[in-house]
């Protein structure tokens, strides 16, 4: 099997994983995320709801050990259900979180494919929130730094993306990434940003802007290329309004929600060459204390 062809069934596998669970999960009145138990037992195959409970058991027991608190990832949610001629009993089920559910798929067994594929997601889906939850604790410096490096990573799948949609060319890609830009800065291509920026050519615009511009950025750079992927376009023209069309988009939520338009963001002092270098010497200072 080429190389090609394992790539293409990896994607198709993590989708397909990707898409039994998000299926299942439920958002309550605040915004929170959960799973019910009996949906995620058919999900992870297990026909037989004491066998399933006995997961759930090990993985409460888990949870206590790791210092938290069971009721806050287990909730029971049992409901009286009616089994004919007037009798009711007890159907258990219980709302979990994404953490339970990591917890529970740790515990299952590893045989089955889908507990395979479960332990994998829910364990990249747990990093990205626990990375989400400590995102806001850091300094403007770090936000920078970070999602400028999520950027360099879009952006390189955007590059693969449009090249498989037929902008091949260095000079066709940039005109590509001058639409999308052209779009979420009101018309604003390249070039007019260096100049209000006050940039050197040389100078690579993500280099300096801060945080929220560079989400706003990161936004345009991600779903330009699920579009792209999505709507299996082909050619250039069509591919350029693609980018154009989203970088509209995100710039029209901005101002929906009240944001300042990211051509009217202030340009930090300092470039995230800059920053990095900085850090760098604080690591070495470090190392010979």
């Amino acid at each position: 099997m080429d190389k090609e062809r394992k790539e293409m069934l990896a994607e198709a596998s993590s989708n397909y994983t990707e898409s039994i669970f998000e299926s299942i999960k439920h958002v309550n009145e605040y915004g929170v995320e959960f799973w019910y138990a009996r949906e995620l037992q058919t999900a992870l195959e297990y026909k037989q709801w004491r066998r399933f409970e006995n997961i759930i058991n090990k993985a409460k027991d888990a949870c206590q050990n790791s210092g938290n608190d069971v009721s806050d990832h287990f909730a029971n949610v049992g409901k009286m259900v009616d089994i004919g001629s007037g009798a009711t009993r007890t159907l258990e089920d219980y709302e979990l979180s994404r953490y339970a559910c990591y917890l529970i798929v740790q515990n299952g067994d590893s045989r089955k494919k889908v507990i395979a594929l479960g332990q994998t997601y829910f364990a990249v889906k747990t990093r990205q929130q626990e990375l989400a939850e400590k995102f806001e604790d850091l300094s403007e410096d770090k936000k920078r730094l970070e999602i400028r490096g999520e950027l360099a990573v879009h952006n390189k799948s955007l590059a693969e993306t449009a090249r498989m949609a037929g902008i091949e060319k260095p000079k066709d890609y940039a005109i590509f990434q001058n639409r999308g830009y052209q779009g979420l800065y009101g018309g604003l291509g390249v070039k007019e940003i260096h100049e209000r920026k006050g940039l050197k050519k040389s100078q690579k615009i993500l280099d300096h802007m801060g945080s929220t511009e560079l989400a706003a950025n990161l936004f345009r750079a991600t779903q330009t290329n699920e579009k792209l992927k999505r709507e299996h376009i082909v050619g250039k023209n069509e591919a350029n309004q693609i980018h154009f069309e989203v970088g509209k988009k995100v710039r029209e939520t901005i101002k929906d929600i009240g944001g300042t338009m990211p051509e009217d963001l202030p340009t930090p002092d300092k470039s995230i060459l800059q920053i990095k270098k900085e850090y760098a010497k604080l690591e070495d200072s470090e190392m010979e204390i």
